[in-house]
């Protein structure tokens, strides 16, 4: 699976966990792993360009 596809699927987990009135916690922590996701997304570009 690729990263862009992992970022889709984190994404659409922390929208239901927002829509769900999850934890502040458990949201907090969701969109921290989202965060670390996009970053390496952006890495990985930045190196093949």
């Amino acid at each position: 699976m690729e990263i862009s596809d992992e970022i889709v699927i984190m994404r659409d987990k922390l929208n239901r966990f927002i829509i769900e009135d999850k934890s502040y916690e458990q949201i907090y922590k969701l969109s921290l792993e989202l965060d670390d996701l996009i970053t390496s997304f952006y890495e990985e570009q930045a190196q093949d360009n």
